[in-house]
């Protein structure tokens, strides 16, 4: 089955940066497209990032274009985001997702704070 396991959450103060990964397994996945979402309470998921299955085209959310950049290691199955000039809006928890057969499966989430 799918698995989708976030880590490299955590507190950092405004204008750090945190690199999150997801690991994923249970299926091919150099040939799924990969997106990091992120969610705070009463607001809904929202696209922060995504790449293509090889890598080669990237996009991002105005919000973070420019600070963040997302990766990925066809090798090792995995997928990072690299988040530089955090801000306290930054704050949520950030998901890994992939859409596979119509269906989209989610990690569990990683918390990020950016707070003095």
């Amino acid at each position: 089955q799918v698995q989708l396991v976030e880590s490299g959450g955590g507190l950092v103060q405004p204008g750090g940066s945190l690199r999150l990964s997801c690991a994923a397994s249970g299926f091919t996945f150099n040939t799924a497209a990969m997106t990091w979402f992120r969610q705070t309470p009463g607001r809904l998921r929202e696209l922060v990032a995504a790449i293509t299955e090889t890598g080669g085209i990237t996009n991002y959310m105005d919000s973070v274009r420019g600070r963040f950049t997302i990766s990925r290691d066809n090798d090792k199955n995995t997928v990072d985001l690299e988040m530089n000039s955090l801000k306290p809006e930054d704050t949520a928890v950030y998901y890994c997702s992939v859409l596979m057969r119509s269906n989209r499966f989610w990690g569990q989430g990683t918390q990020v704070t950016v707070s003095s």
